[in-house]
């Protein structure tokens, strides 16, 4: 799949079925009769070990669609407010709004590394990358904001547009998704990531990198269709995301589950406001 967050998670398998239930609890000293409601308990003294309640048949807070907007929404208030702060907070010093991006960028990859290796996302973990997340934002916003006055207000509508237009092609064209499709984004994603950091790094040897710049000034048409791939990587991943959500409420998935979809979302999010705020730069810098 796409989105690295859900790479420790499994496919939802579905929920046993009652008939299934009363098998096993059969298996294991009581009986089943097909056609009643709930298996019977054992007559007394029947069985070896007597009655046993079956693993799978204690009832568990299953994932909703609920679970998973309100997560969404809290980790996604959460990015916006602590970047907000930061956005504040670091004035017009370009020293510190440079350390608080990368800084703050090291330190969520790590997160998000940690975090998505988990087999149960800790709640913890995504408040912990939330923050992290809102202070890169902050600090990333900021150094367009002063190049760029108004365009971070254009790139916060452009995200969640284009995130909404997304869910909507997702809901209303039927749009599936494969395990070919889910390993077409995932290698695409991983290629593109791969390529920003070489340019990354070869720009420290050769002025202007690969030609990836990531803000407008001495940008090219490679670094648009660069950011222009991104954007549609994105949203190809949101619709991953979406369908992990949707899988994972129709097949019973714990509860604990709407934590790794909302911080996927959340991560796949941050990405695309990351790739509209530079495509909107180069055309800034184009229209000059």
């Amino acid at each position: 799949m796409g989105n690295p967050v859900f790479a420790r998670a499994g496919a939802f398998q579905p929920q046993p079925t009652q008939q299934a239930y009363g098998q096993q609890y059969a298996a294991q000293g009581g009986y089943y009769q097909p056609g009643y409601g709930q298996p019977q308990p054992a007559p007394a003294g029947y069985g070896p070990q007597g009655f046993q309640q079956p693993e799978q048949a204690r009832q568990e807070r299953v994932m909703t669609f609920d679970d998973v907007v309100g997560k969404t929404g809290l980790v996604l208030l959460l990015i916006a407010a602590v970047g907000a702060l930061t956005f504040i907070g670091v004035g017009d010093n370009i020293a510190l709004i440079g350390g608080a991006a990368i800084l703050s960028s090291l330190v969520g990859f790590v997160t998000v590394l940690i975090v998505s290796t988990r087999a149960k996302v800790p709640a913890a973990g995504v408040i912990a990358y939330s923050v992290i997340e809102g202070v890169f934002l902050g600090a990333f916003s900021k150094l367009f904001e002063m190049l760029y006055q108004g365009i971070v207000v254009q790139a916060v509508v452009g995200t969640f547009c284009a995130a909404g237009v997304t869910l909507a092609a997702y809901k209303f064209f039927n749009i599936r998704v494969t395990p070919k499709f889910r390993k077409i984004v995932f290698i695409s994603t991983i290629g593109f990531a791969a390529a920003m950091l070489l340019n990354l790094l070869a720009s420290f040897v050769i002025p202007g990198g690969l030609g990836m710049a990531t803000i407008g000034a001495g940008a090219g048409w490679i670094a648009v269709l660069a950011s222009a791939l991104g954007v549609v990587l994105a949203a190809m991943n949101l619709v991953v995301d979406f369908d992990y959500a949707e899988q994972g409420v129709r097949n019973r998935a714990p509860a604990s589950e709407s934590w790794r979809a909302a911080f996927g979302i959340a991560v796949t999010m941050v990405w695309l406001y990351t790739e509209i705020l530079r495509i909107l730069s180069y055309v800034r810098e184009f229209s000059n």
